[in-house]
């Protein structure tokens, strides 16, 4: 096992680099399906209830934090029943990481790269993700932290740039004009948010894993409130009824900006390279998280030996989806699905541990405090 190394601050930026990601681009369009004008509104229960989850497994993690959640559900509800749900996650994430590399592949081959085969897309990215996760969970970290300012600024002067032709009117009302469509929207966009699950394998290498719900928190806020502020630009400029048209309103916001004085009178390439770059991260983790996961389930000291053998399985995986259209309606399904395994397992796992008295060794962190 890997040294205790990585920081709260360290933790927070896995979380945010990793929640965004791939579904940045279409996350206007859920949030309006649900609830018209009422998309901050959908945006901000989903961001609430995907902070549920996020509590449940840091908690768990600070019950068990010489632990990942392969190991200490083994100890809460036993090793037959452990392993099925250990069996859920790892397939979950394998099919959440097809998704994401084959959504990538679809927008890459759409809007830049129109005469290069799908295949070719998202077998590169699928690669370059291999490659990565043969690095320890120290490497995982600070990758994620180089990669988190090029992610958040640039979005966040895209969006304030495009306050410029924004109509505050089009916000109105705030809980919007249909509430039917408010829970399936919560439930959507929350799944966006279920990258943030890999705080499960970060904890056991945090230095003061006791305070992983500062970093929870911060992640969450931070990674929730850029999405807020996109679904509230997007919905601003373009009015609920258009982005109903748009397949990637998001990408749409950055080509209708431009910087002042016309320096650059589009932002959609400055954009797609920032959103390669999101993809990427979140990729990365729900890729590490799968072969992490495998490695613990099977007792073993290193997970690199997974790197390349789990890849065709994705790629078969991502390339199942007949159309763009099939996709997304595979993403939502999946992803509704997906929070069962996200919150409700792991509450299950804190009630019956807090039921059963099960406990971590709580002294792990002083003994390697001792021994640096």
């Amino acid at each position: 096992m890997e040294p205790r190394q990585i920081t709260v601050i360290q933790a927070s930026a896995v979380l945010v680099s990793t929640i965004i990601g791939v579904g940045v681009l279409a996350l206007p369009l859920f949030a309006v399906r649900a609830a018209d004008s009422g998309g901050p509104l959908v945006t901000f229960l989903a961001i609430l209830l995907a902070f549920v989850g996020l509590s449940l497994i840091t908690w768990l993690g600070i019950r068990f934090p010489d632990q990942s959640i392969i190991s200490y559900s083994e100890v809460i509800i036993g090793k037959w029943l452990a392993w099925l749900g250990s069996l859920f996650i790892i397939s979950f994430f394998a099919v959440l990481t097809s998704l994401t590399a084959r959504e990538f592949g679809e927008v890459v081959v759409t809007s830049v790269l129109k005469s290069t085969p799908v295949e070719v897309t998202v077998i590169v990215m699928l690669l370059l993700a291999a490659i990565s996760t043969r690095h320890g969970i120290n490497t995982f970290a600070h990758i994620h932290t180089f990669y988190v300012p090029f992610l958040l600024i640039p979005v966040l002067v895209i969006a304030a740039l495009s306050l410029k032709n924004a109509e505050a009117i089009n916000l109105l009302p705030i809980w919007g004009n249909e509430q039917s469509g408010i829970l399936k929207g919560t439930l959507t966009i929350a799944a966006l948010f279920q990258g943030a699950f890999i705080l499960t394998a970060v904890i056991p290498a945090m230095k003061h894993p006791e305070k992983a719900m500062k970093a929870s928190f911060w992640g969450m806020a931070i990674a929730g409130g850029l999405y807020i502020i996109i679904v509230a630009a997007t919905i601003s400029v373009f009015g609920s009824e258009e982005i109903k048209q748009l397949l990637w309103p998001t990408l749409e916001l950055a080509k209708a900006t431009s910087l002042p004085a016309n320096i650059l009178e589009r932002l959609d390439a400055a954009f797609l390279a920032v959103w390669v770059t999101a993809v990427f991260t979140t990729l990365f983790s729900s890729y590490f998280f799968t072969i992490y996961a495998i490695s613990h389930l099977f007792r073993l000291r290193e997970h690199k030996l997974f790197s390349y053998f789990i890849l065709p399985f994705v790629f078969v995986m991502a390339m199942l989806p007949k159309s763009i259209i099939q996709m997304y309606q595979i993403i939502e399904d999946v992803g509704r699905i997906g929070l069962i395994i996200t919150i409700v397992y792991p509450g299950l796992l804190l009630a019956v541990s807090i039921l059963r008295k099960k406990r971590g060794n709580r002294v792990a962190d002083k003994k390697v405090d001792q021994s640096n």
